[in-house]
């Protein structure tokens, strides 16, 4: 299906990546892979050195990427958490199967329950 490979971090479900294995996105929870009080930084080079794209709720990866200007990893990042887990897992696999290309060129991508939104990076600070 896709070469995307997944991060969950610590602020959503592992239940999440489980779903996302289950739609063919090979995913991991930051819980089975680091220590769960890990700092953003951490996750983030880990996710860069092993090649996965974070998904996250968490708005400081993507405030990190611009700061540094930095290109890697990706984000996914989630907008709305009111929306159930089955659902959630089926936004994310659509929304990475549009924007697989952009994704595997580093991007920031925000999804909520009515749409969704790419950017390329790096983030230029203006």
């Amino acid at each position: 299906m896709t070469g995307m490979r997944v991060l969950v971090d610590m602020n959503l479900s592992p239940r999440l990546a489980t779903l996302l294995v289950q739609k063919g996105i090979e995913s991991k929870h930051w819980y089975y892979v680091g220590a769960p009080n890990a700092k953003d930084s951490e996750i983030m080079a880990y996710a860069h050195l092993e090649g996965y794209s974070v998904l996250t709720c968490d708005l400081d990866f993507s405030a990190m990427l611009s700061a540094t200007q930095g290109r890697k990893p990706s984000i996914i990042q989630i907008r709305n958490q009111g929306i159930p887990m089955d659902d959630l897992a089926t936004l994310i696999f659509s929304a990475i199967l549009q924007n697989a290309d952009e994704l595997e060129r580093d991007a920031i991508l925000t999804l909520d329950s009515k749409q969704s939104r790419i950017r390329l990076l790096p983030l230029f600070k203006i």
